[in-house]
């Protein structure tokens, strides 16, 4: 006979895995309905340090970072194979473009496909590193 309580936990398990990604969106949305005064202008402070970044928003990328780490996390580590991690980039870029529309809304803020560049470039190096074999193995607690 199957373990019935195993079986009513699973759902929770997946809420609480997926509660993070939720969390995180809701920042992103949070961030993305503000103006860039509103924000800071964070990017020409890292541009003094890093030459090269002039289309390089690091907002996005570690905002999409992030976001990539807290999908992957909802997955069950089994289910996070190449295709998997493909599947969480994919979400990210999904989301990213719905922000850029949620963007076209906000005064001072406009779409930019090097903002949607930028989030896959976050999504794809954040699932790089979870696949370093140490990360991974921590990770996948």
């Amino acid at each position: 006979m199957p373990n019935t309580s195993e079986s009513k936990d699973e759902p929770m398990k997946y809420l609480l895995r997926c509660s993070p990604s939720v969390i995180w969106m809701g920042v992103i949305f949070y961030l993305s309905s503000r103006t860039g005064d509103d924000l800071g202008g964070w990017l020409p402070f890292f541009r003094q340090f890093i030459p090269g970044l002039e289309s390089f928003d690091v907002g996005h990328f570690f905002a999409y970072f992030i976001l990539a780490i807290t999908y992957a996390w909802a997955f069950p580590p089994h289910k996070l194979t190449w295709k998997g991690k493909l599947r969480v980039i994919l979400l990210c870029l999904l989301y990213g473009v719905t922000d850029e529309y949620h963007q076209s809304f906000v005064p001072g803020r406009t779409p930019d496909w090097h903002d949607l560049r930028n989030d896959g470039i976050g999504a794809l190096l954040a699932m790089l590193f979870i696949s370093i074999p140490f990360v991974r193995k921590r990770f996948s607690l």
